[in-house]
């Protein structure tokens, strides 16, 4: 696996997209902080204008570099997640751009993989996370699943054997935090 990471951190430190295992399902992912790199999933995945794009870090430490001010309730949600949990926060920063939508927020979710937890720390940076499909076709599951389209149109694909025995097959719950504390569920 580290001969994998390694290879995986030199292509997105060129500005290159990589197919990956996650905690949940295969990920297209890039350099969180590279824009040039975040279009060129928006242009594999055929979306039009800025989509949610979840940012991985390594640990809960690294949250509050890429949100301006963490609601309180955030932390709380963070610690008591029982299955892999992607928080949606209002005043996005440290990222691309082009990876905040215009109400200015980041999902943000720490992976408990360590392939993904091993490509964060070389790479020193964020990573973007975003379901392995073109835009309006299913989430595939698996790695049988992904679509040739999607295997071809990125720079690596990572070895399979590289994917978590615990990995879920299924997308993280994604819950939305008001900048006053409010949260809404926008999937379980």
């Amino acid at each position: 696996m580290n001969e994998q990471i390694a290879k995986a951190v030199e292509v997105l430190r060129s500005g290159g997209i990589i197919l990956y295992p996650t905690d949940t399902v295969w990920g297209i992912g890039c350099d969180a902080t590279n824009a040039e790199a975040v279009e060129k999933i928006y242009a594999l995945k055929h979306s039009l204008g800025k989509t949610s794009m979840t940012v991985l870090v390594d640990s809960l430490d690294n949250v509050g570099r890429y949100v301006r001010n963490v609601p309180e309730i955030a932390w709380q949600l963070f610690e008591v997640a029982d299955k892999p949990l992607t928080l949606v926060l209002p005043g996005g920063c440290g990222v691309a751009e082009n990876l905040i939508p215009e109400q200015g927020t980041v999902g943000i979710r720490v992976p408990k993989c360590d392939f993904c937890q091993g490509v964060i720390r070389r790479l020193g940076r964020p990573l973007v996370s975003t379901s392995a499909n073109i835009s309006g076709y299913p989430t595939p599951l698996t790695y049988e699943q992904i679509a040739d389209e999607v295997r071809e149109g990125v720079d690596m694909v990572v070895e399979p054997s590289c994917e978590s025995p615990e990995a879920t097959h299924r997308a993280s719950s994604i819950i939305l935090v008001g900048e006053g504390g409010s949260v809404r569920i926008l999937r379980d």
